[in-house]
């Protein structure tokens, strides 16, 4: 199970500009603004991921901790599907050849996956078009934000194939986000989230026409960019450990957290565009 996790992380401990990356696995474009487009390509499948493609998006989103160049993320697939899920013939099929200590690296790393995208400072914008199943699925769930289309279609079907809900994650984030009892409906069920429910329920920030889609997540992700991306992060972070906390605990972390933003140059930048009445022009620091 090795090959699951690369031995060698492509950052090497030191900052790598990711404004350029080549990849087997799926499309990656970072313009000038800071703006990063992940696409997943293989559209004649509906972009299912293999083990070799978990892997390389895994090490991406570590690395995307200390990429300063990368502000946000839209991720998104090729040829009208988000993502299938896993690859029936190089996971699914494989997985029932193996041992208990090969599947339990094999979904601890799969689960890394969701961690490194919570992790990652960037906001990751899901545009999100017909096919979202399985690990596709919990891709849109691990993302920050999630644009859709009528014709979406999201399933967590795990129970399908007789697995529990409970995968990379799910039993945890979906309740966050759409409610306990919906949430136990889908994992248990494993049917498919209308586009209009997604909506109603808070899984969708947005629907879109298919076309318009894709210009409505770069729409909203540059609108981030041109935000205070050290603000961003921070923001993101206390979304994430707040979770856990009580109340007293997460309103002392936002103080810390606040006046750690109040050191930085975009706070002045905000303050004398204020002044001037002009608009900020933040650069991130």
């Amino acid at each position: 199970m090795k090959h699951f996790i690369p031995d060698t992380n492509p950052m090497h401990g030191q900052y790598q500009s990711w404004r350029h990356h080549q990849s087997h696995h799926f499309k990656w474009m970072c313009d000038d603004q800071g703006v990063a487009t992940l696409t997943l390509n293989r559209p004649e499948r509906k972009n299912p991921l293999t083990f070799a493609s978990y892997a390389e998006l895994c090490d991406l989103f570590h690395a995307l901790r200390l990429a300063s160049d990368v502000r946000v993320i839209v991720m998104q697939g090729a040829g009208g599907n988000f993502c299938s899920g896993g690859d029936v013939h190089e996971i699914i099929g494989p997985l029932t050849k193996m041992t208990m200590p090969e599947l339990l690296s094999f979904t601890r790393m799969t689960g890394e996956l969701v961690k490194a995208m919570r992790l990652c400072p960037q906001p990751i914008i899901a545009a999100i078009d017909g096919v979202c199943a399985g690990a596709g699925a919990m891709l849109a769930l691990a993302s920050d934000m999630r644009l859709g289309t009528d014709s979406t279609r999201v399933s967590y079907l795990f129970s399908r194939v007789g697995l529990a809900g409970a995968d990379m994650g799910a039993c945890s984030l979906l309740p966050r986000v759409i409610g306990q009892g919906r949430a136990s409906e889908l994992l248990f069920t494993g049917r498919a989230m209308t586009a209009a429910e997604g909506l109603a329920w808070g899984f969708f920030n947005s629907l879109h026409a298919s076309e318009a889609l894709g210009d409505a997540a770069q729409a909203l992700a540059l609108s981030l960019a041109q935000g205070p991306a050290f603000a961003h992060g921070m923001t993101k972070n206390m979304l994430h450990q707040e979770w856990s906390m009580t109340l007293d605990q997460a309103i002392e972390a936002e103080a810390q957290a606040q006046a750690i933003c109040m050191q930085t140059q975009d706070f002045h930048r905000a303050y004398e565009a204020f002044a001037a009445k002009q608009q900020p022009v933040f650069e991130g620091n």
